[in-house]
């Protein structure tokens, strides 16, 4: 038997339209150097490491920055496939995406100012485990395209103004 209650995208739609959910939203985050390369990143009631592999100098005690721009695209992907299948009356009953980055260093390094610093080209996977046929999970896929915040920021312009201040 369906679910009668509402989906959540299907809610959150009403709640921006009748403005019980602030709209826009604002997403935080603060870093701060512990040393080095190690960085402690807190957002929320979260925080976790970032830092660079033994092999670039980092003591290794956490995912360097551009490995978690990678787990931030396949996470949004997660929730995003799960929110419009849910929408959809699609069942999911396992979903893991795997992506992959290729960084050319001489743009970071400033060997070559035309070579991109971040990744020049990202590709992956997303495993899907469920009774949908093929055709109705490429469907739902093109929507999750369009639709995914992180995948969003990465592949179309977004502006940043970051202004420095001294302690």
């Amino acid at each position: 038997m369906k679910n009668e209650q509402p989906s959540l995208l299907k809610k959150t739609q009403a709640g921006i339209r009748d403005g019980s959910i602030t709209n826009p939203i604002t997403v935080a985050i603060e870093s701060e150097n512990q040393g080095g390369f190690h960085t402690k990143i807190s957002m929320r009631q979260h925080s976790f490491s970032s830092d660079q592999p033994f092999g670039f100098n980092g003591q290794n005690k956490g995912p360097k920055p551009s490995e978690l721009v990678l787990a931030a695209v396949a996470a949004c992907q997660e929730t995003t496939w799960r929110i419009f299948a849910e929408d959809m009356g699609v069942e999911i009953n396992k979903i893991a995406v795997r992506l992959w980055g290729e960084q050319d260093l001489q743009g970071f390094m400033a060997m070559d100012e035309m070579v991109p610093a971040g990744f020049t080209k990202i590709w992956g996977e997303v495993l899907i485990e469920s009774p949908a046929s093929m055709e109705t999970l490429l469907s739902l896929q093109s929507v999750v395209e369009k639709h995914c915040p992180a995948l969003d920021d990465i592949t179309r312009p977004v502006p940043v103004n970051l202004n420095v201040k001294k302690s």
